[in-house]
């Protein structure tokens, strides 16, 4: 497993270190039953603090995508892929409902949004290629 931390990201370190637990999760790089690293363990090779790994753990737990056994650490739970993906949809609906109301205030329609989408997605493409 491989997290990167930004100092440029506005998220908080444990929120960094969530998102990519889960990532890597519903991606399947990490398995069902799959033991995580230890607190400790992840908190000293990323240099940041053993109550910022905690609390993304307890995070983690909370949603169901590990469970930890006292003693023994803390293992990844078989999660339903779709549940996951349902989830991470709500995430971009409530992300996207942002953007709009931003870019309402700034004259940038829903019809300039969709396109840069697709700008986007055109360009992902022809590097692809």
């Amino acid at each position: 497993m491989f997290i990167v931390l930004s100092p440029e990201n506005p998220d908080p370190l444990y929120r960094q270190v969530t998102d990519q637990i889960r990532d890597a999760i519903a991606s399947g790089e990490l398995q069902p039953d799959e033991l995580l690293p230890s607190i400790r363990e992840l908190a000293l090779s990323l240099d940041v603090s053993v109550i910022t790994i905690k609390r993304a753990y307890q995070d983690l737990e909370t949603e169901g995508l590990i469970r930890t056994r006292r003693g023994q650490g803390s293992f990844v739970t078989a999660v339903d892929p779709e549940a996951l993906r349902e989830a991470k949809l709500a995430e971009f609906r409530a992300e996207l409902t942002r953007i709009l109301a931003r870019g309402r205030k700034f004259g940038i329609a829903t019809a300039d949004i969709t396109a840069l989408i697709d700008q986007i997605e055109g360009e992902r493409h022809d590097s692809d290629s």
